[in-house]
């Protein structure tokens, strides 16, 4: 499908669809367009007396759809008074349902259907008016015609929401819409925002409002008029449907009178009472207060106490707390007494003498003053308390210091400055400036901007600083740099400002923005004075439409300036008060994008204007020498990418004509040039631009360059975060900071080391050193990382994602442990309990896991739904666990309940409703966060919506302080130092210190620009951290509790209270009360960019310098970067410190770029697999194996072109993996052509069908192969080795004397060859990668190629000896964008069909090499094309199949020119189309394109047949890995399983797919048969990755009975001898015996426990013989090297162990796992067990049962991975990761090798012995099985 991004903020829908034409929508009855006084703008209306008959319908037709997504429709219009009006709106559900939304003020009540919704409409009036009072007094509107002062309405319908809650289904687009008399409209907009027409702009800013936030204002072009002075409430209506504030009394569309005071919930006002009274309440809400003073409150107490209850406290009986005479314990009472000052709106509670009802205490006077904003409480007969003194101050004031940033960037990256020392880079961090030594990396800050920096400057002599912020209301500041303080501050420009310059004095300080208009504004000040009098004047300003992206002051002259942009350069001067400017004249440069401009440095300030010399670079890499005088260009030279390579010499770089690398910065010093660049690139060049002498790459592109005073040192900033600087003499790259390229959700602390985990928006969860600042690792994923958590005691951490997922990494190996998904939503809460025994995970769905935190793999130990409060506001602090890990507090089930749970049980202990504690509030409140204080108080602190903090006992429940007005907004984290003596609280974008008790004032501190997401204390109390735009790391300047004196909080238990045992804390950093040293050094040297690049030190690095004397002197030495790639993991591993430090000779190097795979599925990507072949197989000759291949499974959809079919001759030939299959469609015979060891990519057949052509991959430098076949004999003629990379394309010539092969993007070659010898005939190589490549029909020496770059027409010319391949290249044609070409096909009459990546076809006249024609076929990209007379094959990755009539095409070519859409589709027609399984590879049809054969990924062949409207399924196989294949006991039935949850059952004398079992969201890893012999008996149970054991019925083809016997996946299952019973065993090394009948769990064997079970098997064998009861015998083989035999018989119940067999092994020190523990019962002598493992040798052992000692030995080349005996022969099948299977006889060790694609996972032996099925990742393959000789 399209991207919806173009619907993103709103869509215009009347802009969209051209109201005005009329072409796409419909008008009918008396529509008319004037202009209405209200608005004063034009709308329509709709007049007529039915409604029905006089409308406006969107689009043109109903059966045509808008296909808007928005979930948000709004409407503008007014009913016309007096009158009827009808709307219709219809939405697409999932699965194509069409639902139909219709409201009216027809209407009299709410009806609906399955496919219709009607609402009634109420009318509004003009405010006061009679109409509006009786709708208020009714608490609804009046049906019937509008009222005569009905007015000006915007209509919000939520139609997610309406579908979810009338429906019950998912909305997908809307489709039309219907507007019918009588109304007015002036539009209708969609979005996925959520507008608030009452708000404008200006307020919005001041609100906090934006679509990051999902709200905003309502755009400008929607927005009703408001006068200026009134208020958009008072003059329209604004009806959200459905209504989030007060419950309608039906379902009705109307205004709620609420509405207005909704949208103030950033800042909520309570309804106050001007004197204290004592208000009644109505008789609802008396008895839901009686109901909580019922339960909250205790047994009387004297009158001279006082009790306070604000909350429900624990489910069951309260007065389990209270002592015998009915008191509570004394520490409660000291609780419930605690007063706190008021001025922190900290509520106490007033007595109200009451009569038999319950009233609420309102203050009046000051106290209604300081408590405007905070809400009433419930109270009851209670003694007042005493007045409370004034606040003190919270010591030491301030309490908090910013003492380091982790972060770089945020409005720009542009900007980072040297000082005149060079030891200090100057560069902005969001809000904050900071100021860094390169040395000691000691930072300072420059506080005071209230929105990201822009832009920066110095002055020449680095005492003046100057500084401006983006955003609206732009503001300057001017600094003091040594002092650190600021001098003045500016406003001139209304927003965008983006450039600062000082001049080479200070005395002129120059800066670009925009003003209200957004018309770009230079202004010019004077800041001579800044320093001594704060004073700042405006010199000049001027107002341009040019575009400027940077503007510098001329160093030699403060009145001249000089700016660059788009298509201009411009010098400024200043005269007279005003401010003037010329162009450079560019000549035919006159269209460039400049980005930068530099002057000359090194001459003297009074050096002669003429003489100076000023550079500009440009995005399309070209640099500009301007003569400043004379204006105009003296040179132009233009920056190339790598050149081409010649041997083991590099060109030098030059600037040339060619391709070209975007030029972003530039600096001049007296030496040489510095740039950087697009690519990546810092390079420095002499003056003269003859070469580059030094670069350095970078992981990004290179926004900024700035070489310093000295000219020694180069600093570099990326558009990646990331700053450091290049030393010149050294060649050392040292890297000052890494950061973030987008907000920081969370953060954890290790408990370990001093690391610091984070997770962030961008998609990386970065692990950072506290101490250096360094970022030692970096894992990145394609989802967004939530939450992020640390294990307490060991160097784990895990990580919750917005897919849903949760993984586990280790710090050491920095490697995946575990992951884990138990729900869709994302994670909102990830908590390690404090003892590190159990991880906590809760989604935005409302689930709550627990996990097994001891066990590597984190297993899941409770699943519960529907336990915390949904939504992703809570995000990352959802959960909270207590300091002695015995309680689990969260907010759940709903948002106004806050749950305390057993940490070890998940069982609820304590619900606390804290949405009533002002019950005379409209606002239900709800809680936000929560944090548990020490296990000690046995608080629980809470922040609510209301912007309010509780404390509240876990013991009670009951609210023991309340403080309001926390933040600006609310709060969004929270948390209490480890001495229980501070309270942190963020808010908007400010941290606030508070003391526990809220007894002293709080400190905020702010520097945050943007919301802060958390906040928290280091675990030693010497710092804070918080988390938002940046990593802000606070240094905590409060005492520590042991030099001060004891002061003891009423609220805090201090009896009891033993001092913990520090000793006993592993590997952690204590802190005593000294003051703390400098930041200890880091182990390892700071990370270092890769300047040299070469690996290894070889001879060839040696004789490098040879090349190059002039710089043989100059060795670099550089610390590379190490990372860590892991094809197999989602994420990438950056390790930053690496220790290996290289010396290489420097500009020498040979600059080597990896090809980039291209952005198409047509081109050929091979599955990842980690074995490699083994070179050393002894493969036996075809006249002597033992094994047949008798068929192969399945069809490789992962290869293009793969198949090809001869409908004359018979022939269809396909690959599966590395096999070529020959199949005979009249016969069903197979024919199998092995040679390959790589898995096949295409295929290709001659026209006389004897000669097949197999392509296939080309990895780790060995080229890819393409063998010629003989299809009659099955013979390799000829294998080639050409290509570098894979094989992208192979096609015969029509006449069959030419092949052609083409290399994939790594090697896009073009090779001609002689079908008869087999020889290269010549070859040509592309600068694109290329995708399918065709020949003429019609002439033999002309064909053609498509690929990134457009279309190649190449033709062969033949001059005896030698043949030359001509290519003519043509790019795509501009009406379809940009595009990469992905298949083609010719006409036979002189046409080429081509087809894109975006769905186009392009018709293509092949004389003249234009094309005149394209059309979009397909909404995704088309990988297939056909085409043969008048008929148009297209197929793609939307799954979509279709055939066109093309036959009008003949008249199109004569138009001269390319035919729009409209033109094209009236040419062409859409006959037929059919939806597959999967995307579509490969295609194969006849010369009538009737019939033919299609391929997908999903690994099915398909039979397509157009005439009979038919598709059938030939040939289908699994897509992913094959996890177990088994027969049935009567050999006629086998079953396959796979990772994607589906069983297949098929029939073994066919292999045709009989019946397939699918389950979703899980893998299937086990199956086994049932012994019966009868049909209608036979079972086939399948255990699953859920824990799950489900068995299947094959006469029925249903599912039987689910099980679920294990909570973690199952590894083996097999049904006993006899069928009574299943054993399924799972990974955590249970086995689980269970009745097939009934599902019930018979036993649970735990002697494996702990290690994971890899073999289950049930043999018929009498126990008499070793001296046991029994008729049957199993035995179980697990991961830790032990095998269990038991004796059962499972009718007595019996199962009794008959030995234990532990196989010795050393420490496993490969990489990935250990192989796996494998055993069986040999069936000729079932006493006998046959093992095979990791251990001392690689071996297979037999042990004896009755003897109790090892028999035999087998020795093995390699370790097995499978294994299976045959019932009859005694052959063994042995399969192992280096893709053999060996096929060994025991009694002689004579032995066979068979090579496959892959590392063999499974293989089985039939019954009978007389098949084998064998599997490597998703082949299957079958074997006959004939005698060892």
């Amino acid at each position: 499908m399209a991207s919806k991004g173009w619907q993103h903020p709103y869509v215009n829908i009347f802009k969209h669809v051209k109201i005005e034409e009329w072409k796409k929508t419909t008008q009918e009855g008396e529509v008319t367009t004037s202009t209405d006084k209200t608005l004063r703008c034009p709308v329509f209306r709709i007049k007529g007396p039915i409604p029905a008959n006089s409308y406006i319908l969107l689009p043109k037709s109903s059966s045509q759809s808008l296909g808007l997504t928005g979930k948000y429709f709004y409407l503008l219009f007014r009913p016309t008074p007096s009158k009827y009006f009808v709307v219709h709106i219809d939405v697409a559900a999932e699965e194509g349902q069409v639902v139909r939304i219709s409201f009216s003020n027809m209407f009299k009540e709410f009806k609906s259907t399955v496919t219709w919704l009607q609402f009634p409409f109420l009318c509004g009036a003009a405010e006061d008016s009679v109409y509006e009072n009786t709708a208020k007094m009714a608490r609804q509107g009046l049906i019937g015609p509008a009222p005569a002062t009905v007015r000006w309405t915007c209509l919000m319908l939520d139609l997610q929401s309406i579908l979810s809650k009338y429906l019950n289904r998912c909305y997908v687009h809307l489709r039309t819409i219907k507007l019918c008399a009588n109304m007015a409209v002036k539009n209708m907009f969609t979005s996925d925002l959520l507008f608030n027409p009452g708000v404008s702009y200006s307020e919005a800013r001041l609100m906090g409002l934006s679509s990051s936030r999902g709200t905003g204002p309502v755009p400008r072009d929607m927005a009703f008029p408001v006068p200026r002075g009134s208020s958009w409430h008072d003059l329209y209506d604004y009806i959200r449907f459905p209504s989030e504030g007060t419950k309608l009394p039906f379902d009705s569309i109307q205004k709620d009178h609420h509405s207005p005071q909704a949208w103030t919930a950033f800042n909520p006002k309570c309804l106050t009472s001007e004197r204290l009274n004592c208000v009644s309440f109505s008789k609802p809400v008396q008895d839901r207060v009686s109901l909580i003073q019922q339960i909250t409150s205790p047994k009387k107490y004297p009158r001279d106490q006082s009790c306070v209850v604000a909350g429900i406290p624990e489910l069951g009986v309260v007065s389990s707390h209270l002592e015998e005479n009915g008191l509570p314990h004394s520490h409660d009472l000291l609780e419930e007494e605690m007063v706190c000052p008021s001025s922190h709106h900290v509520s106490s509670k007033p007595p109200c003498n009451t009569g038999d009802g319950v009233h609420v205490f309102v203050q009046s006077g000051d106290s209604l003053q300081k408590r405007e904003e905070s809400e009433a409480d419930i109270c009851t007969n209670q003694k007042l308390p005493k007045e409370l003194t004034k606040l003190e101050k919270l010591l030491p004031d301030p309490i908090l210091q910013l003492g380091r940033v982790i972060g770089f960037g945020g409005a720009t990256n542009k900007h980072a400055l040297w000082t005149k020392s060079c030891d200090e880079v100057v560069y902005p961090c969001h809000a904050v400036i900071v100021s860094m030594n390169i040395t000691s990396k000691k930072q300072r800050f420059f506080i005071g901007h209230t929105n990201k920096v822009s832009a920066l400057d110095f002055n020449a002599s680095t005492t003046l600083l100057a500084s401006g912020q983006t955003g609206q209301h732009s503001v300057v500041r001017i600094w003091d740099y040594q002092k650190g303080n600021c001098l003045a501050a500016i406003r001139n420009h209304a927003h965008s400002l983006s450039s600062l310059s000082f001049s080479h004095s200070g005395a002129v300080l120059c800066g670009v923005g925009k003003d209200r208009h957004c018309k770009t504004l230079v202004v010019v000040w004077s800041t001579l004075n800044v320093q001594k009098e704060s004073i700042v004047t405006v010199l000049a300003q001027a107002h341009t439409d040019v575009d400027i992206h940077t503007m510098k002051v001329a160093f030699f002259d403060e009145t001249r300036m000089v700016s660059c942009g788009r298509d201009n350069i411009r010098l400024w001067r200043m005269r007279n008060g005003s401010l003037r400017s010329c162009p450079v004249n560019l000549g035919e440069y006159h269209s460039q994008d400049f980005t930068d401009v530099s002057f000359e440095e090194g001459i003297s300030s009074c050096h002669h204007i003429d003489n100076q010399t000023l550079y500009a670079s440009s995005r399309s890499g070209y640099i500009f020498e301007i003569d400043y005088s004379r204006v105009v260009i003296k040179h132009v030279r233009k920056l190339q990418p790598t050149q081409e390579q010649h041997g083991d010499h590099r060109n030098k770089w030059t600037f040339t004509a060619g391709p070209s690398i975007a030029i972003n910065s530039i600096s001049i010093s007296t030496s040489f040039c510095a740039t950087g660049s697009e690519d990546g690139f810092l390079r420095l060049w002499p003056l003269d631009f003859s070469s580059v002498f030094l670069e350095a790459e970078h992981e990004g592109p290179v926004s900024l360059v700035s070489v310093s005073s000295d000219g020694l040192q180069v600093l570099a900033a990326t558009s990646t975060g990331i700053l450091g600087y290049l030393d010149v003499n050294s060649h050392d790259y040292n890297t000052l900071m890494r950061s973030h390229t987008d907000t920081v959700l969370g953060f954890s602390l290790g408990g370990v080391h001093r690391h610091l985990a984070t997770a962030s928006s961008d998609g990386t969860v970065r692990i950072w050193n506290m101490d250096s600042l360094h970022q030692l690792y970096d894992f990145v994923s394609e989802d967004c990382p939530c939450s992020v958590a640390f294990h307490p005691r060991e160097q784990v951490f895990s990580c919750g994602f917005s897919s849903g997922i949760i993984r586990v990494f280790g710090i050491p190996s920095a490697k995946l442990l575990a992951e884990h998904k138990h729900y869709k939503g994302e994670v909102v809460g990830l908590v390690f309990s404090h003892n590190g025994e159990f991880m906590y995970s809760a989604s935005s769905e409302g689930s709550l896991v627990q996990y097994d935190a001891n066990n590597v793999d984190h297993s899941a130990l409770r699943v519960v739904c529907n336990m915390v409060a949904s939504g992703t506001k809570r995000s990352p602090d959802a959960l909270n666990v207590s300091q002695d890990s015995r309680c689990l507090a969260f907010v759940g089930p709903s948002e106004c309940i806050v749950t305390i749970a057993d940490a070890r049980t998940l069982e609820e202990l304590l619900h606390i409703d804290v949405s009533i504690l002002d019950v005379e509030s409209t606002c239900l409140d709800s809680a936000l966060t929560i944090c548990f204080a020490t296990a000690s108080t046995q608080h629980l602190l809470v922040s609510t919506s209301a912007n309010k903090v509780l404390w509240v006992s876990t013991k009670t429940g009951r609210v023991l302080r309340e403080v309001s007005k926390v933040d600006k907004q609310h709060c969004s984290s929270l948390s209490v130092s480890e001495d229980n003596r501070f309270l942190l609280t963020a808010g908007q974008s400010s941290v606030k210190v508070w003391d526990y008790d809220v007894q002293q004032k709080s400190q905020t501190f702010i520097g945050h620009s943007q919301p802060i997401c958390q906040v928290g204390f280091t675990p030693d109390q010497h710092s804070v951290i918080s988390v938002g735009d940046a990593i802000f790391i606070w240094d905590f300047l409060a005492e520590p509790t042991d030099s001060l004196a004891v002061n003891c909080s009423i609220l805090r238990v201090t009896s009891g209270c033993a001092t913990p045992d520090l000793s006993d804390v592993p590997q952690v950093q204590l802190s005593n009360s000294m003051p703390r040293q400098a930041a200890p050094l880091p182990s390892s040297p700071p990370q270092q960019l890769d300047i040299c690049n070469i690996i290894q030190f070889d001879h060839d690095a040696v004789d490098s310098q040879k090349n190059c004397p002039s710089l043989s002197s100059q060795i670099c030495q550089s610390t590379l970067v190490t990372r860590s790639k892991s094809p197999a993991s989602f994420l990438k591993v950056t390790e930053l410190q690496s220790p290996f430090p290289l010396s290489c000779q420097f500009g020498c190097r040979n600059i080597k770029r990896q090809a980039v795979r291209p952005d198409c599925y047509r081109h050929f990507v091979p599955h990842f697999k980690k074995s490699v072949v083994n070179q050393n197989a002894l493969l036996s000759q075809p006249g002597v194996q033992n094994l047949r291949l008798k068929a192969v499974l399945g069809y490789n959809g992962n290869g293009r072109s793969n198949l090809a079919w001869s409908p004359d001759k018979g022939l269809f030939v396909y690959s599966c993996g590395c096999i070529v299959v020959v199949e005979y469609l009249h016969t069903g015979i197979q024919k199998h052509l092995q040679g390959h060891n790589q898995e096949i990519s295409c295929l290709a057949v001659t026209d006389d069908a004897q000669t097949v052509a197999s392509g296939a991959g080309g990895t780790n430098g060995i080229r890819s192969q393409i063998c010629i076949w003989d299809v009659q004999s099955g013979a390799c003629r000829k294998s080639i080795s050409h290509h570098k990379g894979a094989v992208q394309c192979l096609i015969f010539s029509k006449d069959d004397r030419f092949f052609l092969s083409v290399g994939d993007f790594s090697d896009p070659e073009v090779a001609l060859w002689s079908s008869r010898t087999l020889q290269l005939l010549s070859s040509v190589r592309v600068s694109g990668p290329l995708h399918d490549a065709a020949f003429s029909p019609t002439a033999a020496s002309q064909l053609a190629c498509v690929g990134s770059m457009g279309v190649y027409f190449c033709l062969i010319h033949e001059c005896v000896p030698d043949v030359e391949l001509k290519v003519q290249s043509v790019d795509p044609p501009i009406e379809v964008g940009v595009v990469e070409m992905t298949a083609l096909s010719y006409h036979s009459d002189n046409y080429l069909f081509t087809a894109t990546n975006k769905g186009h076809v392009c018709v293509w006249d092949i004389d003249t090499q234009c094309c005149f024609m394209t059309w979009e076929a397909d909404l995704g990209e088309i990988g297939v094309l056909r085409c043969q007379d008048s008929h148009l094959l297209t197929g793609s990755n939307t799954r979509w199949l279709r055939l066109w009539e093309v036959e009008a095409i003949h008249g199109m070519r004569s138009l001269g020119k390319i035919s729009n859409m409209e033109h094209s589709e009236a040419a062409v027609v859409m006959k037929q189309e059919v939806l597959l399984d999967g995307i579509i590879v490969s295609a194969a049809f006849d010369n009538a394109i009737d019939m033919g054969i299609v391929g997908t990924t999903a690994g099915t062949l398909w039979y397509i047949k157009w005439s009979e409207n038919s598709s059938i399924r030939l040939v289908s196989g699994h897509k992913v890995k094959v996890n177990d294949v088994v027969f049935s006991c009567d050999e006629k039935h086998f079953a396959t399983c796979s990772e994607d949850g589906s069983v297949r059952v098929w029939a073994s004398h066919s292999n045709e797919l009989l019946v397939q079992f699918q389950v979703l969201n899980q893998a299937c890893c086990c199956i086994c048969w049932s012994p019966s012999f009868n049909k209608d008996n036979l079972c086939l149970a399948a255990g699953y990755s859920d824990g799950t054991v489900r068995v299947f019925r094959l006469a029925s083809s249903e599912m039987e009975i689910k099980l679920r016997p294990h909570h973690v996946e199952v590894t083996a299952i097999q049904y006993s001898a006899k069928g009574h019973v299943i054993l399924s065993a799972g990974k955590n090394g249970l086995v689980v015996v269970s009745s097939p009948e009934s599902g019930v769990t018979l036993r649970v064997i735990r002697d494996h426990k702990g290690a994971t079970i890899t073999t289950i098997q049930s043999i018929h064998k009498q126990g008499r013989e070793f001296g046991l009861e029994g008729t049957e015998m199993w035995l179980a083989a697990s991961g830790d090297r032990r095998v269990s035999v038991w004796v059962c018989d499972w009718k007595r119940d019996k199962c009794e162990l008959l030995d234990w067999l532990t196989f010795p092994a050393p420490v496993f020190t490969g990489d990935g796992s250990p192989p796996p523990s494998l055993a069986a019962f040999c069936p000729s002598d079932p006493s006998l067990v046959v093992y095979t493992g990791y251990g001392v040798e690689k071996e297979l052992s037999f042990y004896s049962l009755t003897k109790k000692q090892m028999m035999k030995k087998i020795a093995m080349p390699h370790w097995a991975t499978c294994f299976s005996i045959s019932p009859k022969s005694c052959h063994i099948a042995v399969g192992s990761k280096d893709c053999v299977m060996k096929l060994i006889e025991p009694s002689s060790g004579r032995f066979q090798d068979y090579v496959h694609g892959d590392s063999l996972q499974k293989c089985h032996f039939s019954p009978s012995g007389a098949l084998l099925f064998t599997v490597a990742f998703n082949e299957i393959l079958l074997w006959e099985v004939h005698s060892l000789s």
